[in-house]
């Protein structure tokens, strides 16, 4: 059996832009994901981060092919799920599973805790109904619920106790990837590392391939085994998740990781802010060259002509940038 699990190849997700209101016209491409090749091993934790805007959430849809990619390949298990029509797709869904930023939003409040849970199992048909209760039950427990609120609807409960329902029906259908888009964002600081120390359990559990999404450094660090990251629709750099949190190559990963609060004061006071200038540029009108070019303290002239690749630098450690040797 492969070692590698999920592999994207030149994955491009563009979206058509259009003005006008009777008679529309289009103006423009937005290019949200733009050439993110990425190669993600079994039962590995892939840390993806990056500012908002940076195409994160929509290369994680695009993954889960709930928007269809423009151009490339996406293979899960040796198949290509950008070829598979619908119906042959439906079939490989139990694999691969969400957790979105919103526990709320994503949670039908029309149906109870039982119902929501369950429903995975009854679409795929991988219970039996008087089978269904006790299944719920054990997979609330796994994720720290008690089985006694599972007749209760999602405004009963907490953020932090939604985004463990949202985790629990993830599990029912014993997938092997999960993506997990920014899944601590909207939760108090407390619950946030309860609810990131409960997918660190389950990982290492049911020896489980995450992809976990943030826009905190400080967040993917504490779980990832490789960090990824994003600026403009482009992965920038990739490597170790020690090695990229403790020496950073590329600009913006640099201005990321200094922007982390550090819990001592003193340190907080003495040590050196990396600050960005300007405002990240549009999607739909890319700078040429390095997209990071006009925000880097560092660029040359020839930044603005030359797009640089992502090569390999020291191992594992890839940076996409042309002025780290």
């Amino acid at each position: 059996m492969s070692a590698c699990l999920l592999e994207l190849k030149d994955v491009k997700t563009h979206f058509a832009a259009y003005r006008g209101f009777f008679f529309t016209r289009r103006i423009g491409t937005v290019r949200a994901v733009d050439g993110v090749s990425l190669r993600i091993e079994r039962g590995q934790v892939l840390g993806l981060v990056g500012e908002s805007g940076c195409g994160k959430s929509t290369l994680a849809r695009t993954i889960m092919q709930l928007i269809r990619p423009s151009e490339g390949a996406i293979t899960l298990e040796g198949t290509d799920l950008c070829a598979l029509p619908r119906r042959k797709l439906r079939r490989i869904r139990p694999t691969m599973q969400m957790v979105f930023q919103d526990p709320y939003a994503s949670l039908n409040p029309r149906m109870t805790v039982f119902d929501a849970i369950a429903e995975p199992m009854r679409v795929h048909r991988l219970a039996r109904r008087r089978d269904l209760p006790a299944k719920v039950s054990a997979l609330m427990e796994r994720v720290g619920l008690a089985p006694r609120l599972m007749r209760k609807y999602p405004h009963e409960f907490s953020g932090g106790q939604r985004q463990r329902i949202a985790i629990a029906r993830t599990l029912a259908l014993n997938p092997k990837l999960i993506i997990a888009d920014e899944p601590v964002s909207a939760l108090d600081v407390s619950v946030q590392a309860q609810i990131l120390n409960l997918l660190a359990r389950l990982c290492r559990e049911d020896q489980l391939t995450l992809v976990l999404i943030s826009h905190d450094l400080s967040v993917v660090h504490h779980l990832s085994h490789r960090i990824a990251v994003m600026y403009l629709g482009e992965i920038v750099e990739v490597g170790d998740a020690d090695q990229v949190f403790s020496q950073p190559l590329h600009p913006y990963s640099q201005a990321l990781l200094s922007a982390v609060p550090t819990p001592d004061p003193d340190r907080e006071r003495q040590r050196e802010r990396l600050l960005l200038g300007g405002d990240p540029p549009s999607a739909m009108n890319p700078p040429t060259g390095c997209r990071f070019h006009p925000r880097c303290p560092y660029a040359d002239p020839v930044c603005s002509v030359a797009h640089p690749p992502l090569v390999p630098k020291t191992g594992d450690h890839s940076v996409a940038c042309l002025l780290v040797d």
